[in-house]
Order: structure tokens, then C-alpha cells, then sequence
């Protein structure tokens, strides 16, 4: 079946579109990619996307989340025609949306103990105005299972990369950095997987403090290469709460977002750090941060025998360098190297979650995410 998946992550940066092929059922699934593009956001619209998190009018949410819809259908209709492919041949669109709130840990409210997420990107405008059935909000029936909701890459990880002999750890640097460990045959009843901390988000909040928002990531990590690592600084972060905190669990800008970036951005208006060593200390927390991620609650279940990573860090030389000397000597490779787009990878998981639960399978994992049971995630738009 083809099948278009359409993801915007933490980074809030745009639309990524990925056409695949799916073929089979169960574990032994294949996902094939066959057209991959990101559709920027329009100037201004990531501003208003962040300010909505952070205290937006209902009437602004309500707005943008029809808004979104009309774009994420654009870039569908965009991603089949760049294909060639008519869209009556596209089976599902599975679209995650943008995510304006997450909070996984319960609130008492009464009697209830009460998760909650938000995704905007209305999927009836997308199943609208594509004429193709649409499977969306893939996150709330996790969390009304009881789990974190998250991560739901897990899924893409282990029908990509799984091995028959060699423990891998997959590593996806989105805003926020993601792990799913892939035992040795790759079964999902023992994958574990969860959110590291920081992947991009805290570099590039440092970024777009630094420059006035005129650059809003650090481009091939020339800026954190130029700078030094302040090892007290670098302590101060590893001492973060949250790492210490044993899985299930996710987070992202609550946590590491606008207020961490105003802290640490403190200390360099102070003069005390310069924004370049910022820039690097930060760079190396998310390194670091993933390699003791690995140590505290995995490293248990056997050796790492190779380390592949994703998203748009794999992109920061610099980054890379980081986590390749915090893993070393095992060895530390981009999904290209595997075959897979390493940008290309969240939007396959949403092709792939369509596809499941279409056909009604469970597609989440509950050990990964805490939840009580297995379910069926998402909610279909029927044409």
C-alpha cells in the first residue's frame, strides 16, 4: 500500500512529507521510501506556533489548527505529484500534526487522574482536501491507556534496522532526542525505548537568542566547533532531574525549551560564558546526555554493537563528533548509512502507524511507553 506520512516535531520548523511503499503485516513489515521533502512553514507561523504553547488564545489554536490542516493536505498533494503518483493510488495518509501540549504525567483532577496531549493539524480538512483516508492523533489513546504517548518511532526503528546477531541502539535527534534499543533479533516485546532529553532544541534556542532569530539552528555545528566545552557548566546540566529519571517517560519543551535556553542565555549576557561555548557546553550536554542515557538504564541488557542516529542533528558535524567520543569505541553511524533518509525517518513511523492501524493492529509499545495494554492508536477520517 502507499501511504503518505506527515510529521512536524519539536523543532517547529515545517511539514515532512514521506511517501512510502508498506508491505507486510506484522514484525516482519518492510517500509520502503519512495519521496521525501520538508515544506518550511510560512514566515511568521513557527512565532505564533510557539506563542500558542506557551499561553495562546483558544480562538488562535482553533484557527491555527485549520490552518495547519490546509497545509500539511498541501504538502500531501505536493509529496504525490512530485512523485508522479496520482493521488486515487495513495491508500492512507497518516499525519502526526504539530504538538502545542504534552503532558503525560497525570493530574488530579477529582477522581481522575487526568493525561493530556495536544496535536493541531486538523485531519478532516487533510482527508478533505486529498480525498484520501486520514489516520491522525496517533498519541491519546496511549495516554488513555496510561502511557507517556511517547515516542511512537519505536515502531519505524525496529522494521528498519532490527539484526538478527547485533544489539543496535537507535538515536533520533529531533528537538528532543529519542532512544529505542533493538536487542539482537529485534523482537517488540523487548524493545525499550523513551525520550533522552535535549536533541536540537537547546542549541538552537541558544542560536536564535544569540543572533536575534536570524539563525535558528547552528549550521554544521561550526558555531559549537568554534567554541570550547565548560566542564562546570556541563556538570550543572547533567545533573538535570530528568536524567536521572528511569523510563517510561518523554518530555520536551517543558523541560528544555525557552526557559533552560533564558537560564543559560543569563549567563552569558553576565559575560561569565561566552555564546560560542554556550553554543559547544550545549552541544556536548546532548551528547553526553544520550550516552549516559544508555549507561544508567540499558547497558544492563547487553553491549551496544552499533550506535545509528537520525533526524536533522545528524546533520551538526559537531553534534556527531560528540556523540561518536561519548560511545566510543563503538561505532557511530547516520541511517544513511543503513539506506534510510535520516530526516525521512519520523515521517515514515506516521505511514507506518496509518498502515497498522488501518488493519487494526495494536501499534503501540507498551514497555516503551508505560502503557497498561497494547492498543490501536489514532483516529480515522474516512473518505
Amino acid at each position: 500500500m502507499l501511504v503518505i506520512g506527515l510529521s512536524s516535531g519539536t523543532s517547529v520548523d515545517g511539514i515532512d512529507a514521506a511517501l512510502t511503499d508498506v508491505t507486510g503485516r506484522g514484525e516482519r513489515g518492510r517500509v520502503r521510501l519512495v519521496a521525501y521533502r520538508t515544506f518550511p512553514y510560512p514566515r511568521g507561523l513557527r512565532e505564533r506556533l510557539l506563542a500558542v504553547q506557551t499561553g495562546g488564545r483558544v480562538d488562535e489554536i482553533s484557527h491555527l489548527n485549520a490552518y495547519l490542516g490546509e497545509l500539511f493536505a498541501d504538502a500531501a498533494i505536493t509529496i504525490a505529484a512530485e512523485a508522479r503518483i496520482a493521488l486515487r493510488r495513495i491508500g492512507l495518509i497518516g499525519s502526526h500534526g504539530q504538538t502545542i501540549a504534552h503532558q503525560p504525567y497525570p493530574r488530579r483532577e477529582g477522581r481522575h487522574l487526568v493525561r493530556s496531549t495536544l496535536q493541531i493539524g486538523e485531519p478532516s480538512v487533510i482527508a478533505e482536501r486529498t480525498g484520501v483516508l486520514t489516520v491522525a492523533d496517533f498519541r491519546p489513546r496511549d495516554l488513555a491507556a496510561g502511557g507517556q504517548g511517547a515516542p511512537l518511532t519505536p515502531l519505524i526503528h525496529q522494521r528498519c534496522f532490527r539484526h538478527p546477531k547485533r544489539h543496535r541502539l537507535v538515536v533520533n535527534l529531533g528537538g528532543i532526542t529519542n532512544v529505542t534499543w533493538l536487542p539482537a533479533g529485534g523482537s517488540l516485546n523487548r524493545v525499550i525505548a523513551f525520550d533522552t532529553g535535549p536533541g536540537n532544541m537547546v542549541i538552537d534556542g541558544l542560536m536564535e537568542r544569540w543572533t536575534d532569530g536570524r539563525r535558528t539552528m547552528d549550521r554544521d555545528g561550526r558555531t559549537a566547533a568554534s567554541g570550547a566545552v565548560r566542564e562546570d557548566l556541563l556538570r550543572a546540566l547533567l545533573a538535570h532531574p530528568y536524567l536521572k529519571t528511569p523510563p517510561p517517560k518523554s518530555t520536551g519543551r517543558e523541560l528544555f525549551g525557552r526557559s533552560l535556553v533564558a537560564r543559560l542565555w543569563r549567563r552569558a549576557a553576565g559575560g561569565a560564558v561566552p555564546p560560542r561555548d554556550l553554543v559547544a557546553t550545549a552541544t556536548a550536554f546532548t551528547a553526553r546526555s544520550i550516552a549516559d542515557a544508555y549507561a544508567r538504564f540499558l547497558a544492563r541488557l547487553g553491549p551496544a554493537h552499533e550506535v545509528i542516529v537520525g533526524g536533522g542533528g545528524v546533520y551538526n558535524a559537531t553534534l556527531m563528533r560528540e556523540v561518536a567520543a561519548a560511545f566510543e569505541p563503538v561505532p557511530v553511524t547516520s541511517m544513511a548509512a543503513h539506506g534510510v533518509n535520516p530526516k525521512a525517518i519520523e515521517a515514515m513511523a506516521f505511514a507506518l502507524l496509518a498502515y497498522t492501524t488501518f488493519h487494526g493492529e495494536p501499534n503501540n509499545i507498551p514497555h516503551a511507553t508505560g502503557a497498561s495494554r497494547a492498543a490501536v492508536l489514532g483516529k480515522i477520517i474516512p473518505i
